[in-house]
């Protein structure tokens, strides 16, 4: 076949072909360009944020000051609140640095100076998504699977003022009574939204991390036996990071919902160690409800904002409460394992990093599960 173009030049197949491959690559590279890693840290001991680029951390309010692009605002809750606009600028910010512009300096930041992506989140919600892990639980329980979890999803309220990075986890006693961890996949709410719908709600978010949901078991059984909590038993850390990951990263490994679904799903593994051992491993994809269904259920009568975080829950075998179970139902003698001080978590999923904690005991001894009235008290 041989083509005629608008100058009146023949135009071979071959050459036609040429154009729709430099057209294709000229998309995938606009694609990359947008797709960005966000941290927040401290320099010179105030809080910062900026892009995570090749193993460097460059301040986005230094760097767009240095190419006149716009005035940043001084928190990444405020950059979250400012949309599209700051998003659009930080891409041209992160372009220039991709070309190798020397007018823009990394910053000193070390690995004890991350703190979480959105230090002040204006809220911590987590759901329960996965299955595999409520499944699981549940048969280690010896209860059979409850049935309205395949109806609609459910999440929790917790402490968004506990929210921290990576680093240290300091406990009270009694969180060291069954403590644990709680490997999840979470999302950053990037617009203001009330009453949105699971087809619309992906474009709600503004990136993707880790979530490390600590747990203190013994808290948390305790309260729950009265229909309320977990409170206590969460309510004194929930780690995020290292990094928040925009939703275009993730776009090649997107993959479709579980049927009966809707909403964005990624083929991401997710990893979690203690004390560098392999103690859990899973994948996002597995998740059964969507955060763009969890969001709907979110937002159902009530406004989500920029800066709210919501975790996935705890995937298949994402906890010592899941793993015991499991262990002590197949043999009786499984010599059962919680998180203790000193004990390093990491937890890493494709794409969004590794984040990484070390258990540490508060300088106390108080106690509330001491503090407990026996029936002939009350």
């Amino acid at each position: 076949m041989i083509l005629v173009s608008e100058k009146g030049l023949w135009v071979g197949p071959f050459f036609v072909l040429y154009l729709f491959l430099i057209a294709s690559f000229r998309i995938l590279a606009e694609n990359q360009l947008s797709a960005m890693k966000l941290l927040s840290f401290l320099l010179e001991g105030e809080e910062n944020y900026g892009l995570y680029v090749d193993g460097n951390v460059f301040s986005l309010r230094s760097s767009a000051e240095i190419l006149n692009i716009k005035t940043f605002p001084n928190t990444m809750l405020e950059f979250l609140q400012e949309g599209e606009s700051a998003m659009n600028a930080a891409m041209q910010i992160e372009t220039e640095i991709k070309k190798g512009n020397k007018k823009i300096i990394p910053v000193p930041v070390s690995a004890g100076n991350v703190l979480a992506p959105v230090p002040h989140p204006t809220s911590c919600r987590d759901g329960y998504a996965f299955r595999q892990h409520v499944a699981a639980a549940r048969r280690n329980r010896k209860v059979p699977m409850i049935p309205e979890f395949d109806q609609y999803p459910i999440f929790y309220f917790t402490n968004h003022n506990a929210v921290q990075g990576p680093g240290d986890i300091f406990c009270m006693p009694d969180h060291f009574q069954k403590l644990d961890f709680e490997l999840e996949a979470s999302i950053v709410i990037g617009k203001k939204g009330r009453n949105v719908r699971a087809k619309d709600a992906d474009k709600y978010i503004a990136g993707y991390m880790i979530m490390n949901d600590m747990s203190a078991r013994t808290l948390q059984m305790e309260e729950m036996l009265l229909n309320l909590g977990p409170a206590k038993g969460k309510d004194f850390s929930t780690v995020i990071g290292p990094w928040l990951v925009t939703p275009d990263e993730l776009e090649p490994y997107r993959v479709n919902a579980k049927p009966g679904h809707i909403g964005n799903s990624y083929d991401l593994n997710m990893r979690c160690w203690v004390n560098e051992v392999l103690v859990s491993e899973g994948n996002m994809k597995d998740m059964d409800w969507t955060f763009a269904e969890i969001i709907e259920r979110c937002s159902y009568g009530a406004d989500i904002l920029p800066g709210d975080v919501i975790g996935s829950g705890t995937v298949g075998t994402g906890c010592f409460l899941e793993l015991n179970g499991t262990g002590l139902l197949n043999d009786p003698d499984y010599k059962v394992q919680w998180l203790k001080e000193g004990d390093v978590v990491e937890m890493e999923i494709s794409l969004l990093g590794r984040l990484k904690n070390t258990i540490r005991k508060e300088d106390s001894d108080f106690s509330i599960l001491s503090l407990k009235k026996m029936p002939e008290e009350a």
